[in-house]
């Protein structure tokens, strides 16, 4: 698993995507568009006792906070519709998620004025880094619900992160705390070859030269 990143450095350089004319510029390069959701998964897919389960807001706040699933459903509840892209080459587009936007949450925390970075924490000690200043963006949601129905386990539920801007390994499944830091710090697959940032369109894979990914490196996983 952490060897990723230097099993696909060694892999040959993919032919060019095909992507319609009239997609082309909503698909990041290298992307090859499915109507399929690819579940791809780090670790055994966690199941959870909704009666027990919560997420926790710590770091550069005022203090801890602790959220029930009940608490985020009392909070504002916002619909967006999204193209995704998975850095393994997939990209979906006009996904339709509901949930909690990041902007709605935040004023709720308490967070101090030196917190520029926030860690997402995942259940199978899984992190990921994104600047602060990047959740401000109205379709940033903690996601329940993906295309009218509650979201699977192996997607993410019963919680997870949509940040559409970025690759999806930002996009935190199993969300189980929101870490508030002053400097940036690499999360998992950042400290494993992965771009510190992740932009798609600019194809910031990973973190140095020479890496690529085949074209079929998400075929022949299991999808929805």
């Amino acid at each position: 698993m952490h060897k990723k990143a230097e099993r696909l450095k060694k892999v040959k350089a993919p032919l060019a995507a095909k992507v319609p004319p009239e997609l082309q510029h909503r698909v990041p390069p290298g992307q090859t568009v499915t109507d399929r959701f690819p579940i791809l998964t780090e670790g055994e897919v966690p199941y959870y006792d909704m009666s027990t389960w919560s997420i926790k807001t710590f770091g550069e706040v005022d203090g801890i906070r602790s959220f029930s699933f009940d608490d985020l459903m009392q909070l504002p509840q916002t619909e967006i519709t999204c193209d995704i892209h998975c850095v393994t080459r997939w990209s979906k587009l006009d996904t339709t998620w509901v949930g909690i936007k990041f902007s709605d949450l935040l004023p709720l925390l308490g967070v101090k004025p030196e917190a520029k970075y926030v860690m997402f924490h995942g259940d199978n000690d899984y992190t990921a880094n994104v600047p602060l200043a990047d959740l401000a963006r109205d379709n940033i949601l903690l996601a329940h619900s993906f295309d009218g129905e509650p979201l699977t386990e192996k997607h993410g539920g019963p919680l997870r992160m949509v940040i559409p801007h970025l690759y999806f390994w930002k996009s935190t499944k199993w969300i189980t705390g929101i870490e508030f830091m002053v400097e940036d710090q690499p999360g998992f697959w950042e400290q494993n070859g992965f771009h510190n940032y992740g932009e798609p369109f600019a194809e910031q894979r990973f973190s140095g030269d020479g890496f690529d990914l085949p074209e079929d490196e998400w075929h022949g996983k299991e999808f929805d």
